[in-house]
């Protein structure tokens, strides 16, 4: 029957059968490019399958296996729309769940943090503001402990602000799946979904008579490892490769279950019959039209049903062809299934890209597959949905709601008619970035707020200008003829004298939102000195300029009374400089009477391009917002014998030494294959500072996805390479007290994969997340 009507749609037109045989080289050529080892390739129209193959092998340690028609695959991500997605909205068609309900009314205790706001339909749509995954640097094990990990989280941004691609929303949901039901998620789609569709080699935790047919990822020392990979283990069997699901016991709802090419035909089989196959019914009609319309909040462009994708950065697969109104999804173990509801067409592409080592990459052959598939599939009945696209395309074109324009702290107490520092004797530690959104600087503000004495003006290092790169004399300033105590000449604190006359201390300084940068532990400094003289402390907050979300790098070795090393946390903190100074307060006991002025209208997630405010170098070789995005990993390592760009136009974008050959360096970096980032070769020649008049080649770093970007992991991997490469000639020096771990500087030089290294500091991340929560004052 099968054949029959194969036959009779190549006869009239409906497929075109010469181009699947395109297939057959794209996935043949991609095995000889070792991108993986084999795959399973399934298209289908209506209930019949047009076009089924298998590839290569399945395994090929310890000894090769071919790929079959019925390998069982980890599924990866698939979880997410196949299990978890179906098992929510059977309960929402039951009246059980409501996709506005808080997550909290069903998971008590997820509203800590302010969390209470997200909804059900919040996480299937991924604009929950929870970040991608909980950490795994912590020895954390078990379901118990990733929920209460995620009751924990604390949202990088507002719920319906920005699209994030997270793996917690999705376990949160499949809790709350068990929670209603009783029964956990493996048990309850079991009997909801898979059962009834006849899809009976799905599920989580594969029986062991599946194994000889389950394809194997990558080599795992253990089953709790991450990272994963160890070359001389052997690969994961029928355990879920992910490795928060594995640490969940491998039920979880954004990972875990394991399928057949043929299980998930009669599940797209299903949806594309509104919820129907056969005599099952899984679904309505009406909640399956629900789940696959664009269900994202207006105005944001990364279009998703629930659960399901429909038009966003991870679409890739849905090829060239086939229209914005089809969806479907990918798992990062090379899985893919797209569904095109206007023909009533499927491509499920299934692979092991991981084994045996992790180095393989299916996106672009996924997507080439899809588009082959359309093409073949190319006919009358190849249209643009009418009812998905006009709601697409509306939403796209709805204008996103103008945000308020961000003010700084000077700018509110300006605003308020300096009412906090009415009939007070004032100290301003401030420099050229304070700066309210006028332009006029907070010296000139307070100078001639009435009711206000301005006593006297403290620099940082910099100098009051930010000009300067060596130590700060004390001076007086020229418009106001105040004096200027440096904080950084004899002095990194306050004096006795200095203080003199003084009932309140006011800071304004531009941070970048790094742990070397001194800004920060000058302000603490400076709360010291005052707390012990009962002086107040305002600290008029200004935004971090490369976000407030995003955590990276290790802790401390070890804490001195260096500004560099003053208090322990990540290179990339993650806070303003009001947010530090309460942290500072209470975690150091300070016990200042402190008064933080937070910015309006400042989020966590804000970049300061999106700020509307003016750029100012908060010191001289930090020039642009490109530079401090790269700062924390390339800054981290400025102490080695390489000049980071001091001295050129482009500082800490470029680096290099005399003994550096350019090319090499670059092609080394680039095959690492960094999110976010490329390398290519360049020759420059530093006026001042480093190699000053010597000629140097290194390279020149393009930030191509700064949110991807992780910079400190660039900094380790750009010493990790001069380290292979150049041997002797680089010198490490006291690049310890910058990065802050000695261990994971001399474990890249020893030959260690820095993402091995740099996935060890995920304990202090999360530990420093966790404690600056309480201390946070934006969202």
């Amino acid at each position: 029957m099968r054949l029959t009507l194969v036959a009779l749609l190549l006869a009239i037109g409906q497929l075109d059968g010469s181009k699947f045989a395109q297939i057959d080289s794209l996935v043949e050529d991609a095995i000889k490019a070792r991108q993986l080892p084999g795959a399973v390739v399934l298209i289908g129209r209506g209930n019949q399958t047009v076009y089924e193959k298998a590839y290569g092998f399945r395994a090929t340690v310890p000894v090769e296996e071919a790929m079959t028609l019925d390998t069982v695959f980890d599924l990866a991500s698939l979880t997410k729309v196949v299990a978890t997605t179906t098992a929510v909205m059977t309960l929402v068609e039951q009246g059980r769940l409501r996709l506005n309900d808080p997550v909290a009314s069903h998971l008590p205790g997820f509203e800590r943090y302010g969390k209470g706001g997200i909804t059900i339909r919040h996480l299937l749509t991924h604009v929950s503001g929870l970040r991608p995954d909980v950490d795994l640097g912590d020895p954390w094990n078990g379901y118990d402990a990733a929920i209460e990990l995620a009751r924990d989280e604390v949202p990088t941004s507002g719920p319906g602000e920005q699209f994030v691609y997270s793996d917690i929303n999705f376990f949160v949901l499949g809790d709350i799946v068990a929670r209603i039901t009783g029964q956990s998620l493996d048990a309850y789609t079991r009997r909801a979904v898979f059962e009834p569709l006849g899809m009976r080699d799905t599920g989580f935790q594969p029986a062991p008579a599946l194994l000889p047919r389950t394809a194997p990822t990558e080599r795992c020392s253990h089953v709790d490892a991450w990272p994963c990979k160890r070359p001389d283990a052997p690969p994961l069997r029928g355990i879920v490769h992910d490795p928060t699901a594995r640490r969940m016991g491998g039920v979880a709802g954004h990972a875990g279950l394991f399928s057949t090419a043929r299980d998930l035909s009669r599940f797209a089989q299903a949806l594309i019959n509104d919820g129907r196959l056969g005599s099952a019914r899984i679904m309505s009609v009406a909640t399956v039209a629900r789940m696959t319309t664009p269900s994202q909040p207006p105005g944001m462009s990364s279009v998703r049903g629930l659960g399901w994708d429909i038009d966003t950065s991870f679409s890739a697969n849905r090829g060239d062809l086939f229209p914005i109104g089809s969806y479907g999804h990918t798992g990062f173990t090379g899985t893919s299934i797209w569904i095109d509801p206007s023909s009533k067409s499927y491509v499920i592409f299934l692979s092991s890209r991981l084994h045996p080592d992790g180095i393989g990459d299916v996106t672009a052959l996924r997507g080439r597959v899809a588009t082959v598939a359309a093409a073949a599939l190319s006919g009358p009945n190849l249209r643009e949905n009418p009812r998905v696209e006009p709601v697409v395309r509306n939403l796209r074109e709805e204008p996103t709601a103008a945000r308020n324009p961000v003010l700084t702290g000077i700018d509110v107490l300006a605003r308020e008619g300096f009412a906090r520092l009415k009939g007070k004797k004032v100290g301003l530690v401030t420099n050229h970035t304070g700066r309210a959104k006028d332009g006029k600087s907070t010296i000139d503000l307070i100078h001639g707020a009435p009711g206000v004495q301005l006593v006297a003006l403290f620099s940082p290092e910099h100098g009051i200008r930010g000009i300067l790169d060596t130590d700060v004399p004390s001076s007086r300033d020229d418009k106001t003829g105040l004096p200027i105590h440096s904080l950084y000449g004899a002095t990194r604190r306050p004096t006795e004298a200095m203080l003199q006359g003084l009932d309140t201390i006011v800071i304004d300084l531009q941070d970048v939102g790094v742990r070397f940068y001194t800004y920060y532990a000058t302000m603490g400094l400076v709360m010291e000195e005052a707390a012990k003289r009962k002086i107040a402390v305002v600290v008029l907050d200004r935004p971090n300029p490369v976000n407030g979300w995003q955590i990276e790098g290790p802790n401390l070795d070890a804490l001195s009374d260096a500004l560099i090393t003053y208090h322990q946390m990540p290179v990339r903190h993650g806070m303003t400089m009001g947010e530090l100074a309460k942290l500072l307060n209470e975690e150091r006991k300070i016990s200042a009477d402190l008064t933080v002025v937070p910015a309006e209208n400042w989020r966590r997630d804000l970049w300061y391009d999106e700020t509307g405010l003016t750029w100012i170098n908060p010191s001289p070789n930090m020039r642009n917002l490109n530079q401090a995005t790269l700062y924390p990993g390339i800054g981290a390592i400025e102490y080695s014998n390489v000049s980071v760009g001091r001295g050129t136009d482009q500082p800490f974008e470029q680096l290099g030494a005399p003994w550096i050959d350019g090319p090499r360096l670059a092609a080394a970096l680039n095959a690492r294959r960094l999110p976010g980032i490329r390398f290519y070769p360049i020759i420059f020649t530093p006026s001042s500072s480093k190699y000053s008049g010597q000629e140097c080649q290194g390279v020149f770093m393009i930030v191509t996805n700064r949110t991807a970007l992780a910079p400190v992991r660039v900094g380790l991997e750009v010493a990790a390479a001069l380290s292979t490469l150049f041997g002797d000639n680089y010198q490490l020096a006291n690049t310890d007290r910058l990065l802050g771990s000695r261990e994971s500087l001399e474990r890249v030089t020893r030959g260690e994969d820095p993402a091995v290294v740099a996935a060890t500091w995920s304990g202090a991340e999360a530990r420093w997340r966790r404690l600056r929560a309480k201390y946070l004052l934006y969202r």
